[in-house]
């Protein structure tokens, strides 16, 4: 679980997002972001059992930085009103599909996964393993209680089909899609309860066999 005082942190910066009140208020972002820590680290536990790739993984490869990059943003605010942990093999880095979970208070805070934006040989293969073993993909993407948790798989499409395939292929929809991510919502109650490590991890227990999909098409 997470302290409400760690939600308290987030709102607040929302609300006074400069860096004096930053520094001002540096104890409770401290006091905050070791909160996040201990949740992420019992996370990655929980992992570790499900799945032997995740063994090893540490924290810090998995806590994006509270710090924006404003360099070519329009939005010049300098900090995140949110925290977010990125699990993968290989960590936040890594070019392979993983598990994520994402803290901001408001009804913004979700766990979901997949991959985003995949660079172009990873994102030809993934469709292709699409287009191969589609009644595969069917199966996990159209399981009962992968569609109550997260309904469908998102992601930006391209409006035309992509090259080497046809508008009348049965899995067009995903062939079309430049990301394959999917997410469910967690309230700020949930955020707060005891249960919210059980909780995220049968998310990504759900997840699994899409993630396992997506990264063995990288694998081949």
């Amino acid at each position: 679980m997470l302290q409400r005082s760690t939600l308290k942190f987030l709102k607040d910066l929302k609300l006074n997002n400069n860096k004096a009140w930053f520094d001002e208020n540096r104890a409770s972002y401290l006091q905050a972001k070791e909160d996040f820590e201990s949740l992420v680290q019992q996370i990655i536990d929980g992992l570790a059992r499900m799945d032997a790739g995740m063994e090893g993984l540490t924290v810090k490869e998995c806590v994006f930085r509270i710090y924006k990059d404003v360099r070519f943003s329009k939005d010049k605010t300098p900090y995140k009103a949110n925290m977010g942990a990125s699990f993968s093999k290989g960590g936040k880095k890594s070019p392979l599909a993983g598990f994520y979970f994402h803290l901001e208070p408001g009804g913004h805070s979700f766990a979901g996964g997949g991959l985003w934006m995949p660079a172009p040989p990873a994102l030809k293969k993934v469709r292709q393993e699409i287009d191969y073993n589609f009644a595969d993909f069917q199966r996990i993407v159209g399981a009962k209680d992968f569609i109550r948790l997260f309904g469908k798989v998102n992601g930006d499409s391209l409006k035309t089909a992509p090259q080497g395939y046809h508008e009348d292929n049965p899995a067009i929809a995903y062939l079309k899609l430049k990301s394959w991510v999917v997410t469910t919502h967690v309230s700020d109650e949930a955020a707060t309860q005891p249960t919210l490590v059980r909780d995220v991890l049968r998310i990504f227990s759900t997840m699994q066999p899409f993630i396992g999909f997506l990264n063995a098409a990288q694998d081949e």
